[in-house]
């Protein structure tokens, strides 16, 4: 392939110094610990899997899942980030090709960002007005049983304001993304700290037995573990595989192993173990609770205190709105060859978001957390696979489409779209019960489908990108 013929954005990437890296807790870590906790994340954690499992099983599943969260869907991107100074959108070239790289993961990237946007302007706009009296929109769980969307002109107002505001300072850059950052996510910390603090007398009584009977399901007393396991992967996949991004800035394999642990696990068993011990304490405190989500469980416990942690909870979204935006208008601004457009892209992607929270798409957070899953388990299990038969480190951008990339991830989201009530309801029933966490095993897939067809890879692009390796130095 003739130079002219190589992609500009691979052509102008350029890596991280080693002399510009920093400490894991500089960096990695408390890029991570913002996104867990963001109240999107862990609002609907108890509502989908309080009466599936016991307690004390659905804590160990969130143990679980920040563990594999850790070691399967960050690892090997945050490696690669490290070890080469470069993205997510350059290392992913070495697993599918640098003309496939345009879809995946690089456009792919943007497009999925755009539904986390429209999840975050629902949660916004209905946790203000819901905080001010005004419950403009009710719906938690599945419409299957009897939740149904109740939209007013209040809530599209709300919707339209803080969407078209966050996507326009998350286009602006980086640096107004890390101010975002630097305050607001203390805010969720202490909410947390305060909510179970709230439901203390009510997390020993038995809450289990009602929410047993409410669900009414069949599914085996481990299933709630693994639909916990499911949501959580789910709802982290594609960040895990920006850990590329993130470790881009890290000094060695200890700043990303410790990054890892101190910005994944830790904050996926704080954020997730705190909201799931105040939704069940709150159901021990009042077992006819009718809302089993985050929210609901907060004004159960106080109508006049939750109210107002729910605003608070809106006010510390912003960070999570403008890193969305963000990485729209950096992902598609890049891959689409045209860095002066990250505005309009930015701001045509939040349109969509806004459109879909105001239709109620992201209100239910379960079937959209296992599509995210599926969509993104693949890329990285993939991208191990490449990394372990490259011997551990970046092979380089190969030429073309690497075919064995693109059917890793076809299959692998064939697989994890198996249980997905998107899917499925179109489909006219379950291949597989809702449980299964097919993100996990979309992973596998696309690990194993990947190590198959290895010798359909097309040769790597010698010397086209240039690369740092700080512990090389």
């Amino acid at each position: 392939m003739a130079a002219n013929d190589v992609p500009q954005y691979i052509r102008s990437a350029a890596p991280v110094a080693a002399e510009q890296r920093a400490a894991w807790f500089k960096n990695t870590m408390p890029s991570y610990a913002g996104i867990f906790l963001w109240v999107a994340f862990y609002d609907q954690l108890g509502a989908n899997t309080l009466g599936h499992s016991s307690l004390a099983v659905l804590l160990l599943g969130i143990v679980v899942a920040g563990l594999i969260c850790h070691f399967l869907f960050y690892f090997v991107p945050g490696m690669l980030g490290m070890k080469t100074g470069l993205p997510l959108y350059i290392v992913g070239t070495s697993t599918f090709g640098v003309r496939g790289g345009y879809f995946l993961p690089g456009i792919f990237m943007g497009l999925l960002q755009i539904g986390w946007y429209s999840v975050g302007t629902f949660y916004a706009a209905k946790f203000i007005l819901n905080g001010i009296g005004q419950p403009a929109i009710t719906m938690y769980g599945p419409p299957e049983a009897g939740y149904q969307p109740a939209f007013d002109l209040t809530f599209v107002i709300f919707a339209v304001v803080w969407g078209y505001l966050f996507a326009f300072f998350g286009a602006k850059g980086i640096d107004y993304v890390a101010k975002m950052s630097q305050f607001f996510p203390i805010v969720p910390i202490v909410l947390l700290i305060v909510g179970v603090i709230l439901a203390a007398g009510g997390i020993g009584s038995s809450s289990e037995p009602a929410a047993a009977a409410r669900v009414g399901s069949s599914w085996p007393a481990y299933a709630g573990m693994l639909l916990m396991i499911q949501m959580i992967i789910g709802f982290f996949a594609t960040a895990g595989a920006v850990g590329a991004d993130f470790c881009s800035n890290a000094r060695n394999k200890s700043d990303v192993h410790l990054g890892g642990l101190g910005g994944i696990f830790v904050p996926t068993v704080f954020a997730a173990g705190l909201a799931l011990l105040t939704v069940a304490g709150a159901l021990g405190k009042n077992p006819a609770m009718a809302d089993l989500s985050y929210g609901g469980a907060l004004q159960s416990l106080s109508p006049t205190i939750g109210k107002i942690m729910l605003i608070l909870f809106a006010i510390g979204s912003m960070a999570p709105a403008c890193f969305c935006s963000f990485i729209i208008g950096n992902s598609l601004s890049t891959m689409l060859g045209s860095p002066k457009s990250r505005i309009p892209l930015t701001m045509g992607g939040a349109t969509i978001g806004i459109a879909l929270a105001v239709t109620g798409v992201s209100a239910n957070l379960a079937p959209y957390f296992g599509l995210i899953g599926a969509s993104f388990g693949p890329v990285v299990g993939a991208m191990a696979a490449d990394w372990i038969l490259s011997g551990r480190k970046w092979s380089g951008p190969r030429r073309g489409v690497n075919v064995a990339g693109y059917a890793a991830w076809l299959i692998g989201f064939l697989v994890g779209i198996s249980n997905n009530g998107m899917v499925t309801k179109a489909l006219g029933g379950e291949i597989l019960a809702g449980w299964h966490p097919t993100g996990v095993y979309s992973f596998f897939v696309g690990f194993i489908v990947y190590l198959v067809l290895a010798g359909l890879r097309p040769p790597v692009l010698e010397g086209v990108v240039k690369t740092v390796d700080p512990e090389a130095s």
